[in-house]
């Protein structure tokens, strides 16, 4: 496992070095960082690989990470990038990991969750990140990109972005999204969706933009999962 997050942590590097890299909206981005001490970064999970390369380090942040195998190697890859990392998902340690991570953003350390994760649906937003949203008045906000030359692993559920180097890449960030701590349950579906809509728009503008045929969110009913 160590092996794998070696090599994976060589080959972002890599790739993130070696790509013609567009990025939009990042001072922003670190301009709301600096203001609210910290924020709750969301990516999907096919577009999480390249995310760490375009850190700063300049503030903390902890990531949600499986306690599964795969959850073992993202955590190996990310501790290489100085992420901290928070073990749970929706079905294993699900309250030690809210708490894990409601004590992070109230430290003013950032966080991380990919909000699809870990088995899916793909590119369907789940409700924890508006939830610690509302309890800690910290900004959500999406990111994610595109690369020109790359294979996306349709075999996979996530529908995997991998980029090739020596391509054009983009990066883009939705706006910062704040819920109310007053917000009622149909409320907080609302902005549920919202951000939702925003990061698939967003993935789906990156890859057009690239020249690709665009990720979508998968809506078959098999691959639902419990939220």
């Amino acid at each position: 496992m160590n092996a794998i997050s070696f090599l994976l942590y060589h080959y972002t590097c890599f790739i993130g070095k070696h790509t013609k890299w567009s990025l939009t909206g990042i001072d922003d981005f670190y301009s709301v960082w600096e203001k609210e001490k910290s924020i709750i970064l969301v990516i999907w999970h096919g577009r999480a690989l390249m995310i760490p390369y375009f850190w700063n380090k300049q503030r903390p942040m902890n990531a949600l990470v499986s306690p599964h195998r795969d959850g073992r190697m993202i955590a190996g890859l990310l501790t290489r990038f100085g992420f901290g990392t928070i073990n749970g998902s929706s079905n294993e340690n699900a309250n030690g990991a809210a708490l894990s991570l409601l004590h992070s953003l109230q430290k003013d350390e950032a966080v991380c969750i990919i909000p699809d994760g870990p088995r899916g649906p793909r590119m369907h937003f789940s409700k924890s990140p508006v939830y610690f949203a509302q309890k800690t008045g910290k900004p959500i906000i999406g990111v994610t990109y595109s690369v020109n030359k790359s294979k996306r692993l349709t075999k996979v559920w996530d529908h995997m972005m991998l980029p090739f180097p020596f391509g054009k890449g983009i990066v883009r960030i939705t706006p910062p999204l704040y819920v109310p701590k007053d917000a009622d349950k149909k409320t907080l579906e609302q902005y549920r969706k919202k951000i939702e809509t925003e990061l698939n728009n967003l993935s789906i503008q990156c890859d057009t933009e690239m020249g690709i045929f665009p990720t979508t969110p998968d809506d078959s009913t098999s691959s639902n999962r419990k939220r």
